[in-house]
């Protein structure tokens, strides 16, 4: 069963966000089951070094960024410079314990990532945290500048996405941590209180499917119908009401109005202005600061998840908020 799309339909992917949904809940599920059987997901430090490919690229690098920031090397074996580089990244992933994980990416067996990167030579070095692209540096570079970069990135991966990083045991076998066991379907009511949230958006009571989506999130908070239905019942549940002409005012007319500006963004995004609600906020984060642009960034990492993890939209506009954060 899938919620109902509503007024959003056409902009929102159900497909994609569903499917992305899933893959974090099973994620999540795996590491918290590995927690109650004691193992903690602890990984040997043989596993904080990957080889990825194409094929393994979601699941290697962009699903376990939601945990761990990764970091990327872009590499080949002709490039001297990359030989001076790539062992360095190697020694300081296991020296940092846990803290980042190192996938290295051969670009001649791999060369549509390279070009979705828009890599222009190599050495290069990027970074995905939960999800969000961001370029580290590119060319040769000392172990200092490195260091420095990299005590950055693991600030920000704890600070503003709650990412800790890898437990690490020495003792364990290598691969034994390195891809989360698929963990069992939740067993429970879910269908009828899904279903009653549908049927509360069918009847125009919002508040009434907001209640029921977090009624399964209670006991299972990783549903991701659940998920899904919560972020776009509670857009909706935002705009209601709201005069479309004085919100569109109030925002033109005070740009470092951040509620303004994020109120316009929600209404842009229900009326189908995709691009339009994204830039918006992009455009508040690069010109506030502190809490205000922690709320601002809270709401469209909240609108991304509306639209789909997958959307190319949400893909440009994860890249253009690395950029405004960085």
């Amino acid at each position: 069963m899938q919620p109902r799309n509503m007024s959003m339909s056409g902009v929102v992917d159900l497909a994609a966000v569903k499917a992305a949904q899933e893959a974090k809940a099973k994620a999540e599920q795996a590491r918290a089951e590995a927690v109650r059987q004691g193992g903690g997901g602890a990984v040997s430090p043989a596993d904080l070094v990957i080889d990825v490919d194409e094929a393994g690229f979601e699941s290697d690098i962009l699903q376990r960024s939601a945990e761990v920031p990764v970091v990327i090397d872009f590499w080949a074996e002709w490039c001297e410079p990359c030989k001076q580089l790539s062992p360095v990244l190697e020694r300081l992933a296991v020296e940092y314990n846990g803290r980042f994980l190192l996938a290295k990416i051969d670009v001649d067996a791999n060369q549509m990532l390279m070009q979705q990167f828009g890599i222009q030579g190599i050495p290069a070095v990027f970074a995905v945290v939960a999800g969000q692209a961001l370029p580290l540096f590119q060319g040769a570079a000392g172990e200092a500048q490195i260091r420095q970069t990299l005590d950055q990135l693991v600030q920000v991966a704890e600070e503003r996405f709650g990412l800790t990083g890898l437990t690490v045991d020495p003792d364990a076998v290598p691969g034994d941590g390195s891809a989360a066991p698929e963990a069992e379907e939740p067993v429970g009511p879910y269908d009828a209180l899904l279903e009653a949230a549908v049927q509360a958006l069918d009847a125009g009571d919002l508040g009434g499917a907001i209640q029921a989506y977090k009624n399964v999130l209670t006991d299972d908070p990783g549903n991701p119908e659940a998920q899904l239905g919560l972020a776009q019942a509670e857009l909706l549940h935002r705009v209601q009401g709201l005069d479309p002409q004085q919100v569109r005012a109030n925002a033109a007319g005070n740009p470092k109005d951040v509620e303004a500006q994020i109120t316009a963004a929600d209404l842009d995004l229900v009326g189908g202005h995709v691009e339009d609600a994204f830039g918006r906020l992009i455009e508040t984060v690069g010109r506030t600061a502190g809490d205000d642009r922690d709320a601002v960034r809270v709401r469209l990492l909240e609108l991304f998840e509306v639209v789909g993890a997958d959307d190319p939209r949400v893909v440009a506009a994860r890249r253009a908020l690395a950029r405004a954060l960085f």
